[in-house]
């Protein structure tokens, strides 16, 4: 069955969000894993895209953005806002206000939640969801 972390963080800054994010997508992708990332909008998706770039000046993330007409996302890290995953991964990252309907066949789940406050009360929806359908749930405040 699915893992799902939540992870607190402290402040409402969403570029902060996405910063921890691209720690634990690092961490997970130098072991080993394959990672999809679910974004809320387009922009969002250009926002993490040019964070795994350049978030830190010593690290090289390879990912790709995955839009309706690719065909070859070979990427061990794929992100999109409105794809479904095109090939069976690890690890979802959710950055939507939802958890998207295909987050079970995924072994783990992300979710990031900080104290803004439609982050947060999305945040508590989802946990609420996960719950009430049995999975695991793991909260780490950061």
């Amino acid at each position: 069955m699915t893992r799902i972390s939540f992870y607190v963080l402290k402040g409402n800054n969403e570029q902060h969000r996405q910063l921890f994010a691209c720690r634990l997508i690092e961490k997970a992708y130098y072991q080993g894993q394959q990672i999809y990332i679910h974004t809320e909008s387009e922009q969002q998706t250009t926002q993490l895209n040019h964070s795994l770039w350049s978030f830190r000046s010593d690290s090289f993330i390879p990912h790709q953005v995955v839009s309706n007409d690719n065909s070859d996302e070979q990427s061990p890290i794929l992100v999109s806002h409105h794809a479904t995953p095109p090939k069976l991964m690890n690890l979802l990252i959710n950055l939507a206000a939802e958890q998207p309907g295909f987050f079970s066949q995924f072994e783990r789940v992300a979710e990031f939640v900080n104290e803004d406050p439609a982050i947060k009360t999305a945040g508590r929806a989802r946990y609420r969801f996960y719950q009430q359908r049995g999975y695991e749930l793991e909260t780490f405040t950061i």
